[in-house]
């Protein structure tokens, strides 16, 4: 009898040590995860032409989430985006289509920075934090996007995109970019924007997951209406792996 009290006794003790193990690594892999965790957004915009472009007005996309929020709608709306000319003049315009971003200078001249005949870009830039975990994986439903998303269609994964992990799943789209100016018929001007969101975190290494997207056009000659921009959209990249936050 005695033999049998005590492995069961031993049996308890162990399965208690194993439950108390497993309720430490859990709260310790919590804890390592919720204070390391870092959500930041990437944005990017370039505007490029190789001639001279006079009255220039444009409306290009700017991220947002459904509700019309991203950080880059707050920068743009208090001018801190790095490279944003001081002489150009800019306004947020929203609609239930989407945000865009309206840029109005009454010239761009290569000249003016010795490029006559190459190719001359401005590029806005800002890097932002997310007060809140960043929808990687749906990004079109819950995160920031270029909006209108139109004619949304599975595609292949670029060789330049993966962040050297596991490729997540692509796709292509159409968004819309109004662009008015006058330049010479053989002028090219190109108009690219991308974001990136990005959740970062370290356990035991680091690790992260992100969701990417750009949209582009190519124009060339007089502008006056509205272009139909080419996007593509990649999600699900990196590590899924992680604890449940308890709130």
């Amino acid at each position: 009898m005695d033999k049998v009290i005590k492995f069961t006794a031993t049996v308890f003790i162990v399965i208690f040590v194993v439950f108390i193990s497993i309720l430490a690594y859990n709260a310790f892999v919590e804890n390592a995860y919720r204070q390391s965790l870092v959500s930041t957004y990437s944005y990017k915009c370039t505007i490029s032409s190789d001639a001279v472009l006079t009255n220039v007005t444009l409306f290009i996309p700017v991220p947002v989430d459904n509700a019309g929020n991203s950080p880059m709608v707050e920068r743009f709306s208090i001018r801190e985006v790095n490279g944003l000319p001081p002489e150009w003049k800019t306004m947020l315009l929203g609609s239930n289509k989407g945000t865009m971003v309206k840029i109005s200078t009454p010239v761009i001249n290569p000249a003016q920075n010795g490029t006559m005949g190459k190719e001359y870009t401005i590029e806005l830039t800002l890097r932002a934090p997310s007060p809140r975990l960043i929808d990687t994986r749906t990004p079109l439903v819950n995160d920031a996007m270029f909006r209108p998303v139109q004619d949304l269609r599975n595609a292949d994964c670029r060789e330049t995109t993966g962040g050297g992990t596991g490729k997540g799943t692509c796709y292509s789209y159409s968004s819309a970019v109004y662009a008015d100016y006058s330049s010479s018929s053989d002028a090219r001007v190109s108009i690219g924007s991308e974001v990136a969101g990005r959740n970062e975190w370290k356990i035991f290494e680091h690790a992260f997951n992100e969701y990417q997207t750009s949209i582009s056009v190519l124009m060339t000659g007089d502008q006056h209406g509205w272009v139909i921009a080419r996007g593509f959209m990649e999600v699900g990249v990196g590590s899924y792996d992680v604890p449940v936050i308890k709130k």
